[in-house]
């Protein structure tokens, strides 16, 4: 009889020293079909009590009031949902019906061994389909892993599980935070046809003007004449399409070299980019201000540039110009099939709110505050994924 495989990873709790045995996906986990936990109705709605669930990235489609064919999984007894054709996987410890056969219910064969620490073995699994067909009985169940003791799994699940535990809770404080601020972009700017926003600070009063973007400055082109020789090197650095896009305010981390010459528009402190065309009309028109004194800094030719005659507190402008009232007039004037596009003429026929500028301050300094505090749950939250993804790579063979 041939001799199972040993290894060991290369980061360890104290006091596990044995190698690890190779075993094979197929006996680790059994499966089930789950076509009797398939919906019959995709009416969702967030009242009802049952999730239904898809193995693909979105995970939780809705919610049935269905209450039949439910698969009834708990914290005892976790099931990882396997998409057979993507292979993407997740864990599940809550009672949920699904949303389509093409998936595989996996449960350990072994109620000894470690469930999140085996769920994590099949996560770290480096595999990528490589056609539409269905993965787990013909390539996945005869993938060869390692497991240790049960003993030494428990301490490993046991701490994938609080550090999952730590990235959902960040991930949900961090949704939480653009929820509230989706909601200040609704509120504190007035909507159509109104002169006050809902959300105020209070010793303000007067009704806010409405001027046209043409009323308050003009437009400027972005590079001209270039190559793409001209791109990647040089002096000069130019705001790129996707720093517009990402960024309502543009960032310095995001500017790209380039060969220039005396003919084009260098961009100034207070400028706003906007793009000009997307794939889908609610990302045309994107906006981004420019809140920097450097030279020799220039814009892409995907993008236009706007300058204000009139003084704007910047944070304002920037919150403003991506506001759900603003954002919504500018969605309007998308046109295209394929791919949107937006007139430079139209956008400036656009009316904007604009109060006095000690109320755009505070406005602009609220809103520049929440994004920053957006920013730096993001970070870390990115932060713990890489360590996560550290530890997966030291921790496993």
């Amino acid at each position: 009889m041939q001799t199972k495989k040993r290894k060991s990873p290369s980061l360890r709790f104290r006091g596990y020293t044995d190698d690890w045995e190779e075993r094979k996906l197929g006996e680790i986990f059994n499966y089930e079909q789950p076509t009797k936990y398939i919906v019959k109705s995709t009416e969702y709605d967030d009242t009802f009590n049952t999730p239904v669930l898809t193995a693909g990235k979105s995970f939780l489609l809705g919610y049935t009031d269905e209450n039949t064919g439910i698969k009834n999984a708990t914290v005892e007894n976790p099931v990882v949902i396997f998409d057979d054709f993507t292979t993407g996987s997740h864990y599940v410890d809550f009672p949920f019906k699904i949303k389509s056969s093409a998936m595989k219910l996996l449960s350990l064969n072994d109620n000894s061994d470690n469930f999140y620490f085996m769920f994590n073995t099949l996560k770290n699994i480096k595999y990528v389909p490589q056609s539409h067909e269905r993965h787990w009985i013909s390539k996945f169940s005869e993938f060869e892993i390692y497991k240790p003791s049960q003993e030494e799994q428990q301490k490993i699940g046991s701490f994938f599980k609080q550090l999952d535990d730590t990235i959902a809770l960040h991930q949900r404080k961090l949704d939480l935070l653009k929820e509230q601020k989706k909601g200040f972009l609704q509120k504190m700017f007035p909507k159509n046809g109104a002169k006050i926003p809902e959300l105020r600070f209070a010793g303000f009063a007067d009704a806010w003007e409405q001027r046209k973007l043409g009323e308050l400055g003009s437009t400027f082109t972005g590079l001209t004449g270039k190559t793409k020789e001209d791109f990647g090197h040089g002096d000069a650095k130019f705001v790129t399409y996707m720093n517009v896009f990402q960024n309502a305010v543009a960032s310095l981390e995001q500017l790209d070299s380039v060969e220039i010459d005396p003919k084009q528009n260098e961009v100034k402190k207070g400028d706003v980019f906007f793009t000009t065309s997307s794939e889908t009309p609610e990302e045309v028109g994107m906006s981004s201000v420019w809140k920097y004194n450097y030279d020799n800094v220039y814009l892409n030719s995907f993008t236009f540039g706007y300058r204000p005659n009139i003084e704007f507190d910047l944070d304002y402008l920037a919150a403003m110009l991506r506001s759900t009232t603003v954002r919504k007039k500018i969605t309007f004037l998308a046109q295209g099939i394929s791919r949107y596009n937006i007139s430079k003429t139209k956008m400036m026929d656009i009316e904007v709110p604009v109060p006095s500028l000690e109320e755009q301050a505070k406005i602009g300094a609220f809103l520049s505050n929440v994004e920053q505090t957006i920013t730096l749950h993001q970070r870390k939250l990115d932060l713990l994924k890489e360590q996560k993804k550290g530890f997966l790579q030291k921790m496993f063979v």
